[in-house]
């Protein structure tokens, strides 16, 4: 009887217990706190040889800049990383869950991970938790296969493409996807089209901002720069903002005396000092 009354031990992972009591709440007008607006502009590109990954450095808490040079570049396995955008903590774990899982997964076979295993777990364990994990994910590798691209959508759905923008950035960083994007494009014109696409969103999207990072991926090794580049260079100061003792004029000085009464006085005897 009394081993029924135990709570029972925490699990790992997520927790989403609370979603029926706060549905509960919501149909009795009461209502709930709203999430905050994040902002991010994540990319993805394939090229010649492999595929190059991107993402800007700014973390918000609604109109709040929290971090200037976060890292939104995911390590998944030696030959897959992965873009997060929407809620820090959430795309975080998100990855850590999956990465440890390949790992585990790589042990038993023995083989390198293939990009489209770590799709595959990713959308699942998305789609059971039905958009509650707000994670949008840029999922990119080179395998025994060849490159791979994926967009990883919060509600588990999936695109493979041969290039993806994903955060509230999108639309810029897509439109200059879309003017210069060709296939088998050189390392260099790859890492350069990214770098205009992130660039893109951080001018055009206020939840965007500070650097780029940029992750290359190849078959034989993964180059992560970070960053890459400082888009948002902070300027310089113009002029100096002290002023010298005595620029602002004194219009009154008072001296107030503050009545007391002593109470009590004690005076402590001093102790003998140890010689021994």
């Amino acid at each position: 009887m009394a081993s029924t009354l135990l709570a029972e031990p925490p699990t790992g992972g997520f927790s989403f217990e609370n979603c029926r009591r706060n549905q509960m709440f919501e149909e009795k007008g009461i209502k709930a706190p709203t999430a905050y607006k994040t902002g991010t502009t994540i990319v993805g590109i394939i090229y010649k040889d492999g595929v190059v990954l991107g993402a800007d450095t700014r973390a918000t808490e609604d109109t709040v800049v929290a971090d200037k040079n976060c890292s939104k570049i995911h390590y998944i396995a030696d030959n897959i990383y992965c873009c997060g955008a929407g809620t820090a903590a959430d795309t975080e774990m998100t990855t850590q869950i999956i990465s440890s899982q390949l790992e585990l997964h790589r042990l038993n076979t023995g083989r390198k991970p293939r990009v489209c295993t770590a799709n595959r777990l990713l959308k699942q364990m998305l789609f059971r938790y039905q958009g509650h994990i707000s994670a949008a994910l840029v999922l990119g590798g080179v395998d025994s296969t060849g490159p791979h691209l994926y967009s990883v959508y919060p509600h588990g759905s999936t695109d493979k493409l041969p290039y993806v923008t994903m955060g509230s950035g999108s639309l810029a960083a897509m439109s200059v996807f879309e003017r210069g994007f060709k296939p088998n494009m050189e390392k260099e014109e790859a890492k350069k089209l990214v770098r205009d696409a992130i660039a893109a969103g951080i001018f055009n999207d206020l939840g965007s901002g500070s650097n780029v990072d940029v992750c290359v991926i190849t078959k034989d090794k993964v180059e992560y720069l970070r960053p890459y580049d400082e888009a948002n260079l902070k300027g310089q100061r113009q002029g100096s903002y002290r002023y010298k003792k005595g620029t602002t004029a004194v219009l009154k000085t008072e001296v107030k005396k503050i009545p007391f009464d002593i109470v009590k006085t004690t005076v402590k005897a001093a102790e003998p000092m140890e010689t021994v």
